[in-house]
């Protein structure tokens, strides 16, 4: 959609992951270890805590002049003016979602296959996701799509893709060699107390990539 979105290192909130945590201080944590935008997910809660964690993210974002993007809830996304909503195939349609939050924000599409990836090339999307890349605790039932199809996904798709699903320090290195150049994480980040030095070191292994560029066959 013509918007400039720096989306290298995607950060995604996990309910149980931060369950007993400071949601507010994780995110501020993986923002100051690298993070390029956080996207908030929550399958589990109410809406009023949706818009209570929302609201404290948003300020937290803004503090650092980077997007949020709620995942599914695109009236959680306009009550905290978030930057974006990332729908997945199920969701309202991507057409309807752009309505109702107009064309100055941000709209992702989770695509699973690559016939997806050439349906989200006709529709008013800013980037997709795709995957997932590995098997991932977060989603047990996800469809592994794998490093071949990402690789292809790339080549066809008219947007930014966004690698998903099961990636970290020891397998980022063979998602960013198929010339996908962002990634999307959630345990990699979030697995532990270490939030802000977990995202910093997966940030160094993109920014040491981007600096090397891409291999071509």
């Amino acid at each position: 959609m013509g918007k400039n979105i720096k989306l290298s290192l995607y950060v995604i909130t996990d309910e149980k992951l931060l369950e007993g945590k400071d949601i507010g201080k994780a995110v501020e944590d993986a923002i100051l270890g690298g993070a390029d935008v956080i996207q908030y997910r929550a399958k589990n809660k109410s809406s009023r805590e949706m818009y209570q964690e929302a609201v404290q993210i948003k300020k937290i974002c803004d503090n650092y002049n980077k997007p949020l993007i709620i995942n599914d809830r695109v009236d959680i996304a306009l009550s905290v003016n978030a930057d974006g909503v990332h729908v997945g195939q199920d969701d309202l349609d991507v057409e309807v979602v752009r309505r109702l939050i107009g064309f100055d924000k941000i709209v992702g599409l989770s695509t699973k296959n690559l016939k997806q990836v050439e349906e989200a090339n006709r529709l008013p999307v800013d980037y997709i996701g795709f995957g997932s890349i590995f098997p991932t605790g977060t989603k047990k039932d996800a469809q592994i799509s794998g490093l071949d199809q990402l690789k292809k996904a790339v080549e066809i798709s008219i947007q930014p893709v966004v690698a998903i699903g099961g990636i970290n320090e020891q397998n980022i290195q063979s998602v960013l060699d198929t010339g996908c150049e962002n990634v999307a994480v959630v345990s990699a980040v979030f697995r532990d107390e270490n939030i802000r030095q977990n995202t910093k070191r997966l940030k160094e292994i993109i920014n040491k990539k981007n600096k090397m560029g891409f291999d071509i066959d």
